[in-house]
């Protein structure tokens, strides 16, 4: 099937469970880490302060 769909002479590569495992776990962390400082900062931000910069 993945001849037909590639073209002759041409195959899809292989990825090991592992390097899908590893990618995901960093992504996650980093979409944690960048996600929640400005949530932590904007918790501590006066309310009316932070409206009256908006």
């Amino acid at each position: 099937m993945s001849a037909a769909v590639a073209g002759p002479g041409l195959s899809f590569g292989v990825v090991p469970w592992w390097a899908v495992a590893l990618a995901l776990l960093f992504s996650g962390r980093v979409g944690i880490v960048f996600g929640a400082m400005p949530a932590r900062q904007a918790a501590r931000l006066d309310p009316i302060g932070a409206l009256r910069y908006d």
